[in-house]
């Protein structure tokens, strides 16, 4: 889909990035608590960080089909913005698992997506950034002062560029408080995605909700650093 040249990653220095940290949210659908989800950034080596999520079922079908699900991503940092290096996805429940591994070769500037029935390759882009990175790059966005974000994100068979936009500010309560925060929106498609954030105080959503994935919203409850 995309041919672009190839854009080394500039150098950054350690007090440019987003220092390692653990937030803990509480999963909602059609507003019954069903589960916990706990996301955390942490450096893995000197040019390779981890940004994970870890989620499971706590209450009605969800806990009594035993559901949980794993996202970890590699990422390397462009300027103060990540990059994926490879993205892993796990969903396993009683009745049923999915898998799908992500690869980024940014010197053959190639994306590869196998999800067990053989791989998919397409050209990458700089900036590149998967789904579960994405609400960490729009904060790290939101807090350099953009308003009007478009980001490349590799999904399963193409790099879609993806539009969000800063809509206005509104008072949000969530276990971890109560918060005047931006609400930012994603503008170019009809399925809803919307999320508040404080990015003076943290580089992830204080409340993220998403449509037709489920129907889920993400509500912080803690945010520590170590």
């Amino acid at each position: 889909m995309l041919c672009l040249l190839f854009v080394a990653t500039a150098p950054v220095s350690a007090a440019d990035r987003p220092a390692p940290f653990t937030a803990t949210y509480r999963v909602l659908q059609a507003g019954q608590t069903i589960g916990e989800a706990t996301i955390t950034l942490k450096a893995v080596g000197a040019d390779v960080w981890e940004y994970s999520n870890q989620s499971r079922g706590t209450a009605g079908l969800a806990a009594a089909m035993g559901a949980s699900s794993s996202e970890t991503t590699r990422l390397r940092w462009r300027g103060a913005m990540p990059e994926t290096v490879s993205y892993d996805y796990r969903m396993d429940a009683a009745i049923k698992s999915k898998h799908r591994h992500t690869d980024v070769d940014w010197k053959a500037q190639k994306v590869s997506v196998d999800d067990g029935k053989g791989p998919m390759n397409y050209p990458s882009a700089p900036g590149l950034v998967d789904r579960n990175l994405l609400p960490f790059a729009l904060g790290l966005a939101l807090r350099a002062g953009q308003k009007d974000i478009t980001l490349p994100v590799a999904v399963k068979r193409e790099v879609e560029q993806q539009h969000y936009r800063v809509t206005g500010e509104e008072d949000v309560s969530v276990p971890a408080g109560h918060f005047k925060a931006l609400r930012l929106e994603r503008v170019d498609t009809d399925r809803a995605y919307v999320a508040w954030y404080v990015p003076a105080r943290y580089p992830v959503p204080v409340r993220l909700s998403q449509k037709g994935d489920g129907d889920l919203e993400l509500q912080l409850q803690g945010y520590r650093q170590p």
